[in-house]
């Protein structure tokens, strides 16, 4: 397969995973409006977002079990029209608990490339070189949680909260219809026609260092991103410009440090790596929480210290994903799956248990991402790894 067609399958997978992180990023602004729009209570629309998050790992269990049985571009053309669906039917709700129900539908099917883009780009590409196609294809999705919050921000302005579901809408029946007459490009899965299961990646130790200190490390960032506006417009009493400045601080370190990961791992090697993003991870993490302890109330020391924390995850994200597949042996799909199962199980949890706190301010919500940055840490420290030199 030629460089150019790789690439280009990559560009299909991006749009498919664009359309899953558009979901929460696009519409993150309405949320602080959402309770008087939809006759419901802040705490409500919290589960707005935990309910997509929870939708996506059931998805990620689906999809990840099924892969062995159909086609990737079956899968795909499935989940992206499924996710249409769900996004217009999204906009005729006039009451916060149906638009709840309707994002768990709407998280399931956009969980469908979730799961097979890791696997398809490790086949396309070897250990490094699939390092650094990831790294390029998170700093690319990385730009979802900048620019989605503006052009979502945008988007209510002029048309609405329901606008943004109609663009997301168009974007899932886009995306089905290019799989449609390109999908022969698309490589055929390992585990095609090899059950294999679960069970086996929970016993294997190494497979859980890699995916379960991932999972946590990018799952206390995501609650913090999610727990923000509340915090910043209503308790604070701050306003949305504060988060996107966050944001577009974070995306910035994000992409930089990701699109230098894969140089760092052939200079010092995966594992070393790996265990720097995560102790810069952890640090941030405390330094947030001392400052929520110390009672500050300044959205844009927040937005500063959130930078390391982007920074962390962009040095260790890709190497740590890559590995955690690898130790699948040969799972790839199922792999990836539960990896990211794990991580959305996490970010739905810890959303909806910060749900009733985030109008009292940051001191739980710092507490909890420090938590999760320190039990990455934990992991890696108590179980196995990989050895650094792999096969491609």
């Amino acid at each position: 397969m030629s460089l150019s067609v790789r690439i280009f399958v990559c560009g299909i997978l991006l749009f498919a995973s664009l359309a899953g992180f558009m979901a929460t990023d696009l519409v993150l602004p309405a949320v602080p409006e959402l309770p008087e729009i939809l006759n419901g209570t802040a705490t409500e629309t919290q589960y707005i977002l935990a309910a997509f998050i929870g939708g996506h790992a059931l998805g990620l269990l689906l999809f990840g079990a099924i892969t062995w049985r159909f086609r990737r571009p079956h899968i795909l053309i499935v989940a992206t029209v499924g996710f249409g669906l769900s996004s217009f039917m999204a906009t005729q709700v006039t009451a916060i608990w149906p638009l709840v129900i309707l994002r768990v539908f709407q998280g399931v099917f956009a969980a469908g490339s979730t799961v097979i883009a890791p696997g398809i780009m490790r086949q396309l590409f070897s250990e490094k070189g699939a390092t650094r196609a990831l790294g390029i294809f998170s700093s690319l999705e990385a730009l979802a949680p900048a620019m989605g919050p503006i052009i979502g921000y945008w988007l209510l302005d002029i048309g609405g909260w329901t606008l943004s579901f109609y663009i997301l809408t168009v974007i899932g029946a886009a995306v089905a219809a290019v799989v449609f007459f390109v999908g022969k490009w698309i490589p055929r899965s390992k585990s095609e026609g090899n059950r294999g299961s679960y069970l086996s990646l929970l016993k294997s130790k190494v497979y859980l260092r890699y995916s379960l200190s991932q999972a946590l490390c990018v799952g206390g960032l995501i609650v913090l991103v999610f727990s923000a506006p509340a915090i910043f417009v209503r308790a604070w009493g701050g306003s949305m410009t504060h988060f996107i400045i966050m944001q577009c601080a974070g995306v910035v370190c994000f992409i930089i440090a990701s699109n230098s990961t894969s140089y760092f791992v052939d200079r010092f090697g995966a594992e070393k790596v790996i265990w720097l993003g995560t102790f810069i991870s952890m640090i941030a993490a405390l330094l947030i929480l001392l400052y929520a302890l110390s009672g500050g109330q300044e959205p844009l020391v927040v937005a500063a210290l959130f930078a390391p924390l982007n920074l962390a995850l962009g040095i260790r994200g890709p190497p740590g994903f890559l590995r955690a597949i690898i130790a699948g042996g040969g799972q790839d799909d199922r792999a990836s799956s539960l990896l990211v199962l794990a991580l959305f199980a996490a970010v739905a949890g810890g959303t909806a248990i910060l749900a009733p706190f985030v109008e009292h301010g940051m001191v739980e919500t710092a507490l909890a991402v420090f938590l999760m940055e320190l039990g990455a840490v934990g992991l890696l420290v108590w179980l196995p790894g990989l050895p650094d030199k792999l096969a491609s």
